[in-house]
């Protein structure tokens, strides 16, 4: 901060008294028009007063949405009726909390909202006799779905669920953090001091009313355990106030608890507890679901948590998760098993927004033209995506070292911004060994201590005095490459340099690791650590004030990968220094998945406003393209085909795969085509298009035609042309009959070789694109980043009016002012008719672009189908475990510590 400090919260006062009446919206130029009048006044520089303006921004012009329901027809709702009865004094306290926290007021109401939605989804407590509801909300990652929950669990404490269990991931610091998260927002005590007379802790919601006191049964330090359970003295029947226990999603748990409640809690001559439950089971696609890989019978942790809630007369159970594919894949094969006893959201499932200051996957792959992405190509000799358990570490890649100086660098920026006390984190995920991971911390260490010597050997002295020393040479540079435009003074940045890098500390966070995050100890000074760890780092463990992200692992499940991004969630003040650290191909992943999750939340959205129920939801994710990731990991062999339906209307595929032997075979067919479809257009010619070629309304019959002839990849599993084939004959009557045709071409090329002239006359500049790392042999995979075609192709043949009112669409909810890359599934719903894409590419290695992988254009293609308005034929292919393992990702790639879960 330049300002002065005194006169800085001074403005700040002054403003928000100002803005606090302030009866028009508050946007982002009314806050700093009302910055922009006092500001002169109080001597603050134009830095402090734009910080100002961001923090006003993050009070006032943050919103969220309610979000959408999928819900059972036949339930009959109660809540209305029963509210009259409800005194919500458990939400009251912890709307109390939320709002001294600092939770916008619109984000607060929206949350109230939609907890009250997922309330009135559960039955009724106070209902007689034997009942049990199921249901499942899908939240983003580290979005606030612990928030949301724990409003749950208040509100469904003042409606009468009398016992409340949170199922809290498989390791215990997360568990431990969820514990703190439940005592802060709902027992109002710290469970630290359980068992321990005279040394209770008023925390959190216990600050505005103590006069309710729920019972605990787990503290931070201790999961449950008869011991501790037995102490308490509490029979379960005969709660006066509700009961809550955080436990670990771990077998032997999960059997003392059952265990106890058996010979506890049970009323004589019965075995079930007639008291209402309410089980919260948090990421609940890991581990809960009954996924065997090729094992019989029932899965430990899913078996345990479904004889748990069949103890009691009266339950809900609601899976809270970010990535909710397998738990839509529970008993594929057999309707009446997934919806009989199994924990398949049969209810409802409930789709959450996030609020508009949410540093989300879509923003961060999709939506910025300048995501905060860093590209890691220079780890293979020292840190190889594929390693063993006794790799030895002799160094750092430099890639790593600049993420490490990156860090440094942040840090000082906050501290030139007067965030002094806030917490600082860097996560690194380069292992799913705990010993590799620990090697890793050591040499972190030793940089750190590098550059923490360097910086107190220069004492008092000027960067032009120390300039050509290495470390401020090197932190210099990375501020150049990565800062200077978010950060332009770099004399405030090196005056903090000390301060910033010298109570840095490195950590291992795994099952082996003696470390915590207990950021609450920390509260007043803040803790500033480099975290390394494998899947205790990737699931649900939240990291305060994280802003650089090192990942270098080798994984496109959807699950795994999403829950790996550690560095989604909320960065108020320092979003803008944020980055990531990944090579092209997990990038590519990202966007992939990414992608495939929002077009499954955008379903959520669609079938609520049809009526559908989740059994329908179910099947209609089943049917989508990208399910062949999650049911092949699920349900394949390793060497069994396997039939897979799926539905292509409003979807796009293409090839990313190519096979040498096959590429000049498939130019020609494709030179055909383009004859064939140009001589079939109607009274149009190929037009210039931003990117390209667009050829408007030819016949379908060459691209049918086209697909009996051409060569597909098997590792290209989506471009199977007997089935695409199968899609469009069907429906060439009605739909598909008449198609657009886009030709992706650059401006020039100095390689005449690498141009194509189409029907008409028209040259095409072959795209450059840099071949994958899993190129290998005969296969070629056409791009790093695991998809072909350019960002906003689809746009292509959609009327200009169609297109900007998709895009008008798609930024409801957004922040407003924000430049966004709009994704290409938006323009589908305004497609009349469907779209082939053409590339011919230039395919370069993937680390030196200057040699090629083949010496002529390698031709790919992709089609977006439009919405249908008839029911859908399924299209059936087949896809094998080779396909998996050289196409997803390696087998082997399950964490150390993962492999102990269900034992």
């Amino acid at each position: 901060m330049n300002s002065d400090k005194g006169a800085y919260e001074e403005l700040k006062a002054i403003v928000h008294t100002v803005l606090a009446i302030q009866t028009e919206p508050r946007t982002a130029e009314s806050i700093r028009e009302q910055i922009g009048r006092f500001r002169e006044i109080y001597g603050v520089d134009e830095g402090d007063a734009e910080a100002l303006a961001r923090h006003f921004e993050s009070i006032y012009q943050v919103t969220m949405e309610i979000g959408s329901v999928i819900a059972d027809r036949d339930f009959e709702p109660w809540l209305p009726s029963a509210k009259v009865h409800i005194e919500p004094f458990y939400w009251n306290r912890y709307r109390l909390l939320l709002n001294d926290k600092g939770m916008n007021g619109n984000v607060l109401s929206s949350m109230d909202a939609v907890t009250e939605r997922i309330l009135g989804l559960l039955e009724n407590p106070l209902k007689e006799g034997h009942w049990d509801r199921r249901g499942m909300v899908i939240g983003h990652v580290q979005s606030g779905k612990t928030a949301n929950y724990t409003g749950l669990i208040c509100k469904a404490a003042d409606a009468g669920y009398k016992l409340i269990i949170v199922i809290a991931g498989i390791h215990n610091n997360l568990r431990s953090q969820t514990q703190f998260r439940v005592d802060e927002g709902f027992v109002g005590r710290d469970s630290s001091a359980l068992g321990k007379k005279g040394q209770e802790r008023v925390i959190g919601v216990g600050n505005y009313d103590l006069s309710r006191k729920p019972v605990t049964f787990t503290s931070r330090e201790s999961d449950f355990n008869v011991a501790t359970a037995n102490n308490v003295g509490v029979h379960i029947n005969a709660l006066l106030e509700p009961a809550v226990l955080v436990i670990k999603k771990n077998p032997k748990t999960l059997e003392s608890l059952t265990n106890w409640l058996k010979a506890h809690n049970s009323l004589q001559g019965s075995d079930r507890i007639p008291v209402p439950l309410l089980l919260i089971d948090d990421e609940a696609d890991n581990a809960s679901i009954n996924i065997s890989y090729g094992k019989d019978g029932v899965s430990k942790i899913n078996g345990l948590i479904r004889g748990l809630l069949n103890l009691f007369d009266k339950s809900s159970y609601v899976g809270y998760t970010a990535t909710p594919f397998a738990n839509i894949f529970i008993d594929p094969e057999s309707d009446d098993e997934m919806f009989g006893q199994e924990l398949f959201p049969r209810n409802f499932i409930v789709g959450l927004e996030t609020p508009t200051n949410y540093f989300g996957p879509a923003k961060i792959f999709l939506e910025d033209p300048n995501p905060p992405l860093c590209t890691i190509d220079d780890n293979e000799e020292i840190l190889p995506l594929k390693h063993k358990i006794d790799h030895d570490l002799s160094s750092l890649p430099e890639s790593l070292r600049e993420a490490i100086r990156a860090f440094v660098l942040v840090r000082a920026i906050r501290l030139s911004r007067g965030q002094k006390s806030e917490h600082n984190s860097m996560l690194v995920n380069a292992s799913r060994f705990t010993r590799v991971q620990e090697n890793i911390r050591n040499k972190i260490h030793d940089y750190l201590i590098e550059i923490q010597s360097a910086i107190r050997a220069q004492g008092m002295k000027s960067f032009e005095e120390v300039e050509t020393t290495p470390i401020f040479s090197e932190l210099h540079q990375t501020w150049l490459n990565l800062y200077q435009k978010d950060s332009p003074n770099w004399t405030d940045v090196y005056e903090q340099l000390h301060e910033s890098a010298s109570v840095i500390s490195a950590v291992t966070i795994n099952s082996n690791s003696s470390s915590s995050l207990d950021y609450e100890q920390h509260k007043k000074t803040g803790l500033n650590i480099i975290a390394v760890g494998g899947f205790s780092l990737s699931r649900g463990l939240t990291l305060e004030g994280l802003s650089i992200s090192y990942f270098l692992r080798n994984t496109a499940m959807y699950d795994t990968l999403m829950q790996m991004g550690r560095w989604f969630g909320y960065r108020p003040g320092y979003e803008d220094v944020c980055r990531i650290w990944m090579s092209e191909d997990a990038q590519g992943w990202f966007e992939h998945v990414t992608e495939a999750i929002e077009e499954l939340r955008e379903e959520v959205r669609t079938m609520e406003r049809t009526g559908a129920e989740p059994r329908d939801f179910g099947l209609k994710v089943r049917s989508h393209p990208s399910s062949l990731m999650v049911t092949a990991r699920n349900r394949i062999g390793k060497g069994r085909l396997m039939p897979v339906k799926i539905g292509l209307a409003n979807k796009f595929i293409e090839t990313s795969v190519v096979d040498k032997n096959e590429v000049e075979q498939n130019r020609k067919a494709s030179e055909r085509l383009l004859i064939d479809l140009y001589a079939s257009r109607i009274d149009s010619d190929f037009e210039a298009v931003s990117g390209g070629y667009l050829l408007r309304d030819v016949s379908s019959s060459p691209i049918e035609q086209f697909l009996g002839i051409y060569k597909n990849s098997d590792a290209s599993p989506l471009t199977q042309p007997d089935p695409v084939k199968n899609h469009i004959v069907d429906r060439n009557k009605s739909e598909l009959g008449r198609w657009d045709v886009f030709v992706a071409s650059v401006k020039a090329t100095q390689d005449p070789s690498f141009q194509i002239t189409l029907p008409g006359g028209s040259i095409v500049n072959c795209p450059i694109r840099r071949s994958s790392d899993r190129t290998i042999g005969n296969k070629i995979y056409v791009s790093s980043k695991n998809r072909v075609a350019s960002r906003g192709v689809e746009r292509n043949g959609i009327d200009e009016i169609d297109a900007l009112d998709a895009e008008a669409d798609f930024r409801v909810g957004k922040q407003s002012g924000v430049v966004i890359n709009y994704p290409d599934r938006i323009y589908r719903t305004k497609r009349k008719r469907p779209l082939l894409v053409i590339y011919y590419l230039d395919v370069r290695d993937n680390k030196d672009v200057s040699v090629r992988e083949i010496d002529t254009p390698v031709f790919t293609w992709g089609m977006s189908f439009p919405e249908t308005t008839i029911k859908e034929n399924l299209v059936g292919y087949m896809v094998n475990g080779p396909w998996l393992q050289q196409y997803l990702t390696d087998e082997e790639d399950v964490d150390e510590e993962l492999e102990k879960v269900d034992e």
